[in-house]
C-alpha cells in the first residue's frame, strides 16, 4: 500500500516535472541554448499569481502570471540572447546571469515568509483505492496531461510545429527556405514559459507547503528529466519527467531504509538517475545521437 501510494505521488510529481523539462527541450530545439534561467521563470509566475490573488481572485491572477511569465521569456530571448547569434555557450552562461538576477530580486521580495498561492482545492485529500492522494496533485497531473496532449499535437500538426522542428534538424536550410527563425524561436520562449507557470501553480501546492525562494530550485530538478528523456525529444521529456519523479518520491518514502546512504539522498537521486543513463545512452533515452562530419 505504502508503495502504490509513493507510485502515485511520484506520477503526479512527474508530471509536474515534464510541464517544466518540456520548456527546456523546446527552447532547447529552437534556438540550441539551455536555459537554466527557467527555474526563476517558475518563480516569477508563483510570485505573481501570490502577490494578485488577494485582489483579483485565484484565476485572474494565474491568468496574468501565465501571460507575464511568457511576456518575461520572449523579452530574455529578444534582448539577451538573439543578439548573441548561434553562439550557445555565450548564451547559455547569460541564461545562468538571468537566473541569478531574478532569483536575488525575488527573493528580496518573498522574505522568509511562506507565501499561498490561493489555489481552490487548498490542501484537500481524496481517496483512491484506500490511498490518500492531494487534490493538487491529482488537478496538477490532469492539466499536465491536457496541456502536454495539446502541445504533442501543436508540435506535430500546427504550422509552428512544423517549422520549429525544421529550425531543429537544420537551421539554415529552414532559414533558406523562408521559415522566420526570430518568429520560431520566440515563440517557443514563450510556450516555455506558459509551461513553467502552470507548473507554478501546482509545484507550490499540497503537499508543499506554500511559495520560498526554494521553488526554484525544485523546479531546476526538470533539468535532469530533460537530459534524461533527451535535449532533443518532447517525449522524452515526458517519460523523463516521470521517471524523475518516481524515483524522488520513492527515495523519499524509503529515506529511513536508505539511512545509511544519508538524510538527503532523495535530493540526487535525480542525478545519480542522470549519471547512470548517460553512462549507458549518452544522447538520453528519446534523443538523437549526433553526427560530425569532418
Amino acid at each position: 500500500m505504502k508503495l502504490a501510494s509513493l507510485l502515485i505521488a511520484g506520477v503526479s510529481l512527474g508530471a509536474m516535472y515534464a510541464l517544466v523539462a518540456m520548456g527546456f527541450v523546446i527552447i532547447y530545439k529552437a534556438s540550441t541554448v539551455l536555459n537554466f534561467a527557467h527555474g526563476s521563470l517558475v518563480l516569477v509566475a508563483a510570485y505573481t499569481i501570490a502577490a494578485t490573488q488577494g485582489a483579483w481572485g485565484f484565476w485572474p491572477a494565474t491568468l496574468l502570471a501565465i501571460l507575464l511569465t511568457a511576456a518575461l521569456a520572449m523579452l530574455i530571448e529578444r534582448f539577451l540572447i538573439r543578439p548573441l547569434g548561434t553562439a550557445a555557450v555565450p548564451a547559455t552562461i547569460v541564461t545562468i546571469g538571468v537566473d541569478i538576477l531574478l532569483l536575488t530580486l525575488l527573493t528580496s521580495l518573498l522574505g522568509a515568509d511562506i507565501w499561498e498561492l490561493g489555489q481552490p482545492w487548498g490542501g484537500a485529500v481524496v481517496q483512491i483505492a484506500g490511498i490518500g492522494v492531494t487534490v493538487n496533485r491529482l488537478v496538477g497531473l490532469v492539466v499536465a496531461v491536457i496541456v502536454i496532449t495539446v502541445l504533442l499535437l501543436a508540435l506535430r500538426y500546427t504550422s509552428w510545429g512544423v517549422q520549429m522542428r525544421a529550425v531543429a534538424e537544420d537551421r539554415e536550410a529552414a532559414a533558406v527556405v523562408g521559415i522566420r527563425l526570430g518568429r520560431v524561436t520566440a515563440t517557443s520562449w514563450a510556450v516555455a514559459g506558459i509551461l513553467a507557470a502552470i507548473a507554478a501553480v501546482f509545484l507550490t501546492g499540497s503537499p508543499t507547503p506554500g511559495l520560498t525562494p526554494a521553488v526554484a530550485g525544485l523546479a531546476l530538478v526538470a533539468f535532469p528529466a530533460a537530459v534524461i528523456g533527451g535535449l532533443t525529444s518532447t517525449t522524452g521529456a515526458l517519460v523523463g519527467g516521470l521517471l524523475v519523479g518516481v524515483a524522488e518520491t520513492v527515495a523519499t518514502g524509503y529515506q529511513d531504509q536508505l539511512g545509511i546512504l544519508g538524510r538527503g539522498f532523495a535530493a540526487v537521486v535525480p542525478f545519480l538517475l542522470l549519471f547512470v543513463v548517460l553512462l549507458i545512452r549518452p544522447q538520453g533515452l528519446f534523443g538523437e545521437r549526433g553526427v560530425t562530419r569532418v
